[in-house]
């Protein structure tokens, strides 16, 4: 992983955190310790520095993404048939992705800003926007998770030598321990997305994450929710998971002790709901006319300062859409009472 976001969430369905952000009774199951770590009072994600003084995401690489975010809002409102609609940010950082958005939003389109967050409202933040910690329930228009489904914790299953899958237990130090068999609706759940693999193959039991996007999907009334994150489908998990650490925009190893970030790549075929589409972010931004097409030479000698603003752009375009990097994040798209046909408005 290249980039990630260290959001702090509103995550229906997690379990709550302890007193202090650390796990002080190891072991404990990976989703319970990493809840702690993250999200407890004195939690990772909700130190003052917030999101951008540890990584760099989409949102932080170029205004394009939020200028996108806006033009597929506007695309919404029209397939709603209004010029009001709902923005609903899930995981919303310190709000830098609304303020762009709304700084980016078509004359004429009134918008009603929501920033879902568990950390406090940050100081000078556009008034408009409304601080919640949990989406507004009944909302038409757009709800959209940039990388919020890879921060909720999942529990880590490991297959043993004898072919029994357990649960993996770990403590503040990040040392791990085989802990009780996977059963019930977490073994039905890796039966279905994630199929054990053999001794030594970890999977990461997303049941957690689909619930809460089954949650925040059901908060719209009408309108497409929008999911980004780092994710992989039943066809090419991989073998031994995902879950690593960040901090200040370096990758450490996954301890939860409250000093790092805890991230885990997405299952997010497994978060689809019925009607949904699931492409790749080079692709949805080339939709919505982000391109890394770089402008014509002779542009520079008619006007050289409209062609390094193109060429700026273009490098910006080519950094959000590339191959091995920002490029390979995927759009889970989630239409809800839109009239026509598709996920993706046309």
């Amino acid at each position: 992983m290249t980039d990630e976001t260290g959001k702090s969430r509103g995550v229906p369905g997690t379990p709550r955190g302890a007193k202090d952000g650390r796990c002080d009774a190891g072991p404990l199951r990976w989703r319970t310790a990493a809840e702690r770590a993250l999200y407890g009072p004195d939690g990772f994600y909700l130190r003052p520095e917030g999101p951008a003084g540890h990584f760099r995401t989409s949102v932080h690489a170029s205004p394009l993404f939020a200028a996108a975010v806006a033009r597929l809002l506007a695309l919404t409102a029209e397939r709603l048939d209004t010029d009001e609609v709902a923005l609903v940010d899930v995981g919303a950082g310190r709000g830098e992705l609304l303020s762009g958005i709304l700084a980016a939003v078509p004359d004429g389109l009134a918008v009603r800003p929501y920033a879902v967050e568990r950390a406090p409202r940050p100081a000078g933040l556009d008034p408009r926007i409304e601080w919640c910690t949990e989406p507004p329930a009944g909302v038409s228009g757009l709800l959209f998770a940039n990388e919020w489904l890879d921060n909720v914790p999942v529990d880590i299953a490991e297959t043993g030598p004898d072919g029994v899958v357990r649960y993996v237990l770990v403590r503040p130090d990040g040392s791990e321990e085989p802990g009780e068999p996977v059963g019930g609706p977490d073994a039905e759940w890796l039966a279905r997305w994630w199929p054990p693999a053999g001794p030594g193959t970890r999977a990461e039991i997303g049941r957690p994450r689909d619930e809460a996007w089954a949650a925040a999907v059901a908060t719209l009334e009408r309108g497409l929710a929008v999911a980004v994150d780092y994710a992989h489908v039943r066809d090419a998990r991989p073998p031994f998971g995902t879950l690593t650490g960040f901090r200040a925009g370096r990758e450490v190893p996954p301890v939860p002790d409250g000093g790092c970030d805890l991230t885990a790549h997405v299952a997010l075929d497994a978060c689809a709901l019925p009607g949904a589409e699931l492409l790749a972010q080079r692709e949805a931004l080339h939709r919505l006319g982000v391109s890394g097409e770089r402008p014509p030479l002779s542009l520079a000698t008619t006007d050289p300062a409209a062609y390094v603003r193109a060429l700026a752009a273009a490098g910006e375009a080519a950094e959000l859409t590339a191959r091995g990097g920002l490029g390979d994040f995927r759009w889970l798209m989630q239409p809800v009472g839109l009239p026509g046909q598709g996920a993706f408005p046309a």
